[in-house]
């Protein structure tokens, strides 16, 4: 018989000992063992930095657009305009950005690459849904394993780019030489992205929810149960469609964001023991290891 969300706060908590913060623990526990989908924030979640943070610094503007990173993320400012703002200050060509990504790369948050491990070996489909940037956030996919397309963020368009090479989502597919990329200046981001929005993520898990999971047809095969893991008040936004929204603040604690938390962590050590404590039903492979 499996146990209750009320069972499993109190075996968290050590009895009672170790205080655990959050709206509806009991859920968020619940939710996260039957989650057919959990869909992670990248930045300041499942790596430690900002990205843009980190390609303003490269690119010598650091402190204006950690200004307005701050804003977006805690609420003050819609996101769309913040993401506006941020690019046309940078203007990034793609030669900077690939610079960036070899000589800054990204920290993995301890414990993210063992979690997403264990969430693949138990079955359950991992996205990242980010209001970061699809150039900089594939090779963290990459290197966790998670496909291409189940990476929800911003296209950034550059001059010199085909547009035969987009699919309809604005993904560009570069097969260019690394040499030719000096020329390409920034033109512009896909506006129809849904993370280009404000409440993009909630738009961005609705169009995940309606996937078939399974590669079929059948209306009935989408995701019955997703879970939003991230450090910003954008990824709380995500509930609904998100069954449950899981709070981190391992990176960095918003006050806001733990106001808004089903639960609140501050280490992925915790997922990775609930699974432990209590194994949940296995689901379909999504692709093969």
């Amino acid at each position: 018989m499996m146990a209750t969300g009320e069972e499993m706060m109190i075996a968290m908590s050590d009895g009672n000992r170790k205080t655990l913060i959050g709206n509806d623990i009991p859920l968020a526990m619940e939710s996260f063992l039957k989650a057919d989908c959990v869909c992670f924030d990248v930045d300041s979640t499942v790596i430690q930095e900002e990205g843009i943070d980190v390609l303003a610094d490269y690119l010598g503007k650091g402190q204006e657009v950690a200004d307005l990173t701050k804003r977006a993320m805690e609420g003050g400012m819609k996101f769309q305009d913040a993401l506006e703002a941020r690019l046309d200050l940078l203007e990034p060509n793609k030669a900077d950005i690939e610079a960036c990504l070899r000589e800054r790369p990204f920290k993995f948050t301890p414990g993210i690459q063992e979690l997403v491990e264990r969430l693949h070996d138990a079955n359950k489909h991992v996205f990242l849904v980010s209001g970061g940037f699809r150039i900089m956030i594939e090779p963290i996919a990459e290197r966790l394993q998670i496909p291409i397309f189940n990476i929800f963020a911003n296209t950034i368009y550059f001059e010199n780019d085909e547009d035969e090479n987009k699919n309809s989502s604005g993904f560009i597919f570069d097969d260019a030489d690394d040499d030719d990329n000096e020329g390409k200046l920034y033109d512009g981001f896909d506006d129809t992205e849904p993370t280009s929005q404000d409440m993009g993520k909630s738009k961005a898990l609705e169009m995940i929810k309606s996937r078939s999971k399974d590669g079929s047809e059948d209306d009935d095969a989408g995701y019955q149960c997703m879970v939003m893991i991230g450090d910003g008040f954008t990824d709380s936004q995500a509930k609904p469609p998100a069954a449950a929204f899981i709070g981190f603040g391992g990176v960095v604690i918003r006050k806001n964001v733990q106001a808004v938390s089903d639960w609140y962590i501050t280490d992925f050590k915790d997922l990775i023991r609930l699974m432990d404590e209590f194994p949940n039903r296995k689901l379909t492979p999504f692709f093969p290891k």
